[in-house]
């Protein structure tokens, strides 16, 4: 799988759903109200590294994927990482509660890209049984213009995991 944008070009104009980070969500009795993210208005001006996984709770996402980009928060921000999000096209809630079990709070974006309609735009989502998800693969995005982007030539995490994205920031 390629991606349809290189290097070079503007990230293309999306809009995500999320649940922002509260400190009542934590006592997992409350759910959160789903807000958007537009990519071209809030992302404008700012470092940020996207990581996809196919999904919330899935082997590889949760033991391999997530957890090192949390592990590892302090030297994105450190290389002037503005902010980092984890994308998959399950739903907002599912999406937030994913990144309350990881204990992400507000180290993290957990963005729901529904059907893999943004992926799609990018030539990176992947029919699945279960119907269309997002691909394994990782964006460095500076003032919208793509600095780094890679997709998982295999199963597993290499060019997509925190590791990787860190060597090219």
């Amino acid at each position: 799988m390629a991606p349809t944008v290189k290097v070079g070009e503007t990230i293309p104009a999306g809009t995500f759903k999320y649940i922002p980070y509260t400190p009542e969500l934590e006592s997992n009795a409350a759910c959160g109200v789903p807000v958007s993210l537009d990519i071209t208005k809030d992302w404008k001006g700012k470092k940020v590294v996207l990581f996809s996984v196919p999904g919330a709770f899935t082997p590889t996402c949760h033991v391999n994927h997530l957890p090192p980009y949390l592990q590892k928060y302090d030297e994105f921000k450190a290389k002037g990482v503005d902010v980092i999000g984890v994308l998959a096209s399950n739903d907002p809630f599912v999406m937030s509660g994913w990144g309350r079990f990881q204990d992400v709070k507000d180290k993290l974006l957990c963005l729901s890209d529904i059907g893999a309609e943004w992926s799609s735009k990018l030539g990176l989502s992947m029919d699945t049984p279960g119907g269309a998800r997002t691909a394994r693969y990782a964006i460095i995005l500076d003032d919208l213009t793509i600095k780094y982007i890679e997709v998982e030539p295999a199963p597993g995490v290499s060019v997509s995991g925190a590791d990787a994205v860190l060597a090219k920031l």
